[in-house]
């Protein structure tokens, strides 16, 4: 077999939020295929980074009322745990605000200018006079201009696909202040991708870049007339690279963020002493890319004319997947299958999902369910009932003794297993692992077959059967063996238990044709155990909780910015900043008002929440013997001991929520920014615990 030079990409998760099993469907994906390009012994690089600018991340900094930095460094942290939670390893993973991504971004745009494809033009931006700022795409909903769906973002429509500006929504709404928007004035920087037509048209319709039906779309969306202009600037303010010689100018997050794979390359190629060229403008290397269907038309139309005009590798192959649904329906936080990856991993183990997304991943765009009872029953029968079930009804027998050296006689069993390897090769190469585990699963079947007949443990009590009961066990742990190796790309921490075991590293693909003979057994330890239905229900309730919790926190804290909070030492000397990034709401009347019921109160008891990283636990005294238990996302900003006999403000009237820690039963008021930036507002001297806020 010849060697292959393989670079593989997963798209960059936005670093304004964490891993949830929506997105590890592209991830596993992913590294399921590279694990066995690197089994097949190819010279195989993972590369992924964050997706770092943008205005989403400068909103949410100044909500935070921290640096774009420091939320980004933080997110690429949580990131890095939960990918490795589920055992999905990068070669590297790096961040588009890197010193690598900025001069490969001006590398790659002093050739598009040099190729005359940029062209300056004003544009009609929406601009939100609310928060005072123009709007991002993803910051605008509206009615998609063709087909008119609602609710569509400000570039792509979800139903249809058509790519289209903010600016021609239908009815457009900012997410950020919820008003109408304007339309002003901007000059901003075009590429003319109709210059490259020809060759996005030839490159796409090649048969071998694209699936099928991805071809097809793109000929009957796009292709079939004049491309548009690609809008690649964005005035300040904005988080992200200026543009070199178009100051106050930002290149759009979606010519930096491709743009990333390149820069994370180049930071692995600098640690390792390897040539860069070598990987991005080498014939001999084969970049492929993991992408949702949503993204699209960036990665096989934008993408590849950026790469072909600065003479770098184009794509052999974008390989697109569907999206998650959990029990037929979308992720949902009030249903609690709006999972973390972080969650998950409290309940369950990541195998399970690692499996379950295999069986269900073929080569095309379909979406795939995560239907709860069948994940439990597949997982609880494939892998514990079929796979583990192998070893742990024969190792225990032969743990501490040495296999034999001549493999026994199995009536063709391991050479039949053997011969399915080309088979499954070509389905993980096609990424139609589904396939590939109902396959393997029919060798588990066979193997359990062989292992009811033999019966191990009757022979173990038989007189003189010693020799047939070591042979029996051989075989099936040879058998098992070989089911593992197929599996080591889904499984790759039983791939590393087998080893153990048997004491002989599962390292290459071949290994599944010659019988492991020879070897000391170990003791068996438990490879995977069955999942019941408290565990998974038990996770559902977390999910809840969580979103329970996010509700609370954010009643406690603003979820926009307040600005300066006032002090003596300002005199009077108000910034304005509170109103601009948090506008005031809509008018209601006394009848609205009364309808809340704000109470002085006194904490008389406030502790820690065991689990909760932002929580207190409050006890509030309303006077006369009444009490409120209340939940309080304020332990970033003050310590219970220092809340004892404070006087705050209530809601008293709050419906409660059974919550994880217990029921909260109110609510207490403050302002602030947000983490250590929150204050408490207390009523003047006078107040006493029960009176109304009026």
């Amino acid at each position: 077999m010849t060697e292959r030079r393989i670079l593989v990409t997963a798209a960059l998760p936005y670093a304004n939020g964490h891993i949830h099993i929506g997105h590890l469907v592209e991830y596993i994906q992913t590294d399921i295929w590279v694990r066995f390009q690197k089994l097949q012994g190819h010279r195989c690089l993972f590369i992924c980074a964050d997706d770092t600018h943008g205005t989403a991340i400068m909103i949410r900094a100044r909500r935070e009322g921290r640096s774009e930095e420091q939320v980004i460094a933080d997110m690429r942290e949580a990131h890095i745990r939960d990918f490795a939670g589920f055992q999905i390893e990068f070669d590297n993973y790096g961040s588009t605000n890197s010193p690598e991504n900025r001069a490969l971004c001006h590398e790659i745009w002093s050739s598009i200018r040099k190729a005359g494809l940029v062209r300056e033009k004003n544009v009609e931006q929406l601009f939100d006079p609310v928060a005072g700022t123009f709007l991002a795409d993803r910051f605008v909903r509206g009615t998609c201009p063709k087909c008119g769906a609602t609710d569509q973002p400000g570039d792509n429509c979800s139903r249809c696909g058509a790519a289209y500006s903010p600016a021609d929504l239908i009815d457009p709404k900012s997410t950020l202040s919820g008003v109408t928007p304007e339309v002003r004035s901007a000059p901003h920087l075009f590429i003319e991708l109709e210059q490259l037509h020809s060759f996005l048209n030839d490159w796409s319709q090649d048969g071998t870049h694209l699936q099928p039906e991805v071809a097809n779309y793109l000929k009957g969306h796009f292709l079939c007339d004049v491309l548009r202009d690609w809008d690649v600037s964005r005035p300040a303010p904005y988080f992200g690279f200026e543009i070199p010689d178009c100051p106050g100018n930002y290149w759009y997050v979606w010519f930096d963020a491709p743009i990333g794979y390149m820069g994370s390359t180049r930071e692995w190629c600098d640690r390792h002493g390897e040539d860069f060229d070598g990987w991005w403008r080498n014939p001999e290397t084969e970049i492929h890319h993991f992408i949702g269907k949503d993204i699209t038309y960036f990665h096989t139309l934008f993408w590849p004319g950026m790469l072909k005009t600065a003479g770098f590798n184009l794509p052999k192959k974008v390989h697109i997947h569907g999206f998650l649904t959990v029990g037929g329906e979308k992720m949902s936080k009030s249903k609690g299958t709006f999972v973390t990856a972080a969650t998950f991993v409290k309940s369950l183990d990541p195998a399970a999902l690692r499996y379950y997304y295999a069986s269900k991943l073929g080569p095309g765009l379909d979406d795939i369910d995560l239907n709860l009872e069948e994940f439990i029953a597949k997982v609880n029968s494939d892998l514990v009932g079929k796979v583990v079930n192998l070893a742990s009804r024969c190792a225990r027998f032969v743990a501490g003794q040495t296999l034999p050296e001549v493999y026994p006689e199995d009536g063709g069993l391991f050479e039949f297993a053997a011969s399915k390897a080309e088979l499954l090769a070509a389905s993980y190469e096609q990424c139609n692992f589904a396939a590939a585990m109902r396959e393997i699963m029919l060798l588990a079947d066979r193997a359990n077959r062989f292992v009811d007949e033999k019966q191990p443990w009757v022979l173990r009590k038989q007189a003189g059967a010693e020799a047939e009961l070591r042979d029996v066990c051989t075989i099936t742990l040879n058998l098992f063996r070989q089911i593992v190796i197929y599996l080591a790309p889904v499984l790759p921490r039983l791939a590393q238990q087998t080893g153990e075991l048997l004491n002989a590293p599962i390292r290459h693909w071949n290994e599944s044709q010659s019988p492991l003979t020879g070897t000391l057994v170990g003791e068996f330890q438990h490879l995977m155990k069955r999942i019941e239905e408290t565990q998974v229900q038990a996770m559902i309730e977390e999910s809840k909780q969580e979103a329970a919790a996010e509700v609370v926190a954010g009643a406690a804290i603003p979820a926009e910015p307040t600005g300066p909070q006032f002090h003596a030492a300002d005199t009077w000397k108000d910034s304005g900043n509170a109103l601009s990034s948090e506008p005031l709401a809509g008018e209601c009347t006394i009848d609205d008002f009364v309808k809340v019921d704000l109470r002085v109160a006194r904490v008389i008891e406030a502790a820690h929440v065991a689990g909760a990283d932002k929580l207190l636990q409050l006890t509030l005294s309303l006077g006369g013997g009444e009490t409120r238990n209340v939940f309080a996302g304020i332990k970033a900003a003050y310590k219970p001991e220092d809340l004892i006999g404070r006087l705050v403000i209530c809601v008293a009237n709050l419906k409660p929520r059974q919550m994880k820690f217990g029921l909260s039963q109110g609510m207490v008021c403050a302002s602030g920014s947000g983490g250590k930036e929150v204050f408490l507002l207390s009523p003047d001297a006078g107040s006493v615990p029960g009176q109304r806020v009026h």
